[in-house]
């Protein structure tokens, strides 16, 4: 049985802004082309982009010393994979839910973005491939 993300959490997921704290910090919205990103993959021959977080699993608000020692399990963990790491922040820009740090992998492919999200206990990540257009994944829908 496929589990499915409750329709107020996706319609606010794709309305969250996925804010990456480049040199000139750049904006993801879910279905929009973002030509900063495209061309940042192209600069590191990058086949795909992951913004992905390890906060408040299954959208359960955790106090914030539990959510950066999770945030920064996971970020360990990226880099020990060698993989370009850039922070970032999803942040609903009307609602009241505090804005999530994140962090925007380069060229992790898609089953270990899903791995890593259903390890986390996320309901979604953004997911990218070279053209530049950011797409929300469920990694629970194998």
């Amino acid at each position: 049985m496929k589990h499915a993300i409750p329709a107020e959490l996706l319609q606010a997921f794709n309305e969250t802004e996925y804010i990456v704290h480049y040199e000139r910090p750049f904006t993801l919205h879910i279905g929009q082309p973002c030509p900063e990103l495209k061309a940042l993959m192209a600069e590191h021959n990058a086949l795909s982009a992951v913004f992905i977080t390890a906060w408040n699993p299954f959208s359960q608000n955790l106090p914030a010393k539990e959510n950066i020692a999770r945030q920064n399990e996971l970020k360990a963990n990226l880099k020990r994979r060698g993989l370009i790491c850039i922070d970032g922040i999803g942040k609903h820009p009307s609602n009241n839910w505090p804005g999530e740090a994140s962090v925007l992998v380069l060229n992790l492919d898609l089953e270990a973005a899903k791995s890593l999200a259903r390890h986390y206990e996320q309901h979604a990540f953004v997911w990218v491939v070279s053209s530049g257009l950011p797409a929300l994944i469920d990694p629970q829908n194998h």
